[in-house]
């Protein structure tokens, strides 16, 4: 895996100015990398901040894909999302998802700090039954609105994945392309960050 090099050139935004906290959930808890979700496990880490706060691009690249990243054709219980995948001058492949929208088209050179979208709200609780999974009825309490973030090593395509579907894995063994990006969120929010 290559936790280890993921470095950014200029330092880094951290990607959600507004969000309620500057820390990555520690392993195990909710919204961490690689949370067990019982039938899935979570690919990326959840950043919580109100609706329609601004994501920012943490580095400069280029926007390699955007598109759904959940919908309810992909479950019944989610809202349509989009997510825009940057392949950053660093080299990772970030994919900054769950938006409500985005602002950058495929194939655009983006500099760090730049609009990226809008975080959005991925479950919608009137569509949420007693027969979904725990973790989505617990969401549907609370109906957090998140930027979910990926790293990719280089430009993987999960939407090519059979068992990849809305930020999660539906498997235990993780897969060779999927980094973990809690090194280098910690990294752009080194003085707020109890996940140490």
């Amino acid at each position: 895996m290559r936790e280890h090099v993921m470095r950014c050139k200029d330092h880094g935004r951290w990607p959600v100015p507004n969000s309620y906290a500057r820390h990555v959930p520690r392993h195990g808890i909710q919204g961490s990398f690689w949370e067990d979700r019982l039938d899935r496990r979570h690919c990326g880490v959840d950043i919580y901040a109100p609706a329609g706060s601004s994501v920012l691009a943490i580095e400069r690249g280029e926007v390699v894909s955007t598109g759904i990243a959940t919908s309810p054709a992909q479950r019944h219980y989610w809202n349509v999302t989009y997510h825009v995948t940057v392949l950053h001058d660093s080299g990772f492949a970030v994919r900054y998802a769950e938006l409500e929208d985005f602002m950058v088209p495929e194939n655009a050179r983006v500099a760090a700090g730049e609009t990226l979208g809008h975080v959005g709200r991925v479950i919608d609780p009137l569509r949420v039954t007693r027969d979904d999974p725990p973790y989505v009825q617990r969401l549907s309490v609370s109906t957090p609105s998140m930027l979910h973030v990926e790293v990719h090593d280089r430009c993987a395509d999960p939407e090519k994945e059979r068992r990849y579907s809305g930020g999660n894995w539906f498997s235990n063994e993780r897969p060779p392309w999927l980094v973990d990006p809690t090194p280098l969120l910690m990294r752009l929010a080194p003085g707020d960050n109890p996940a140490r």
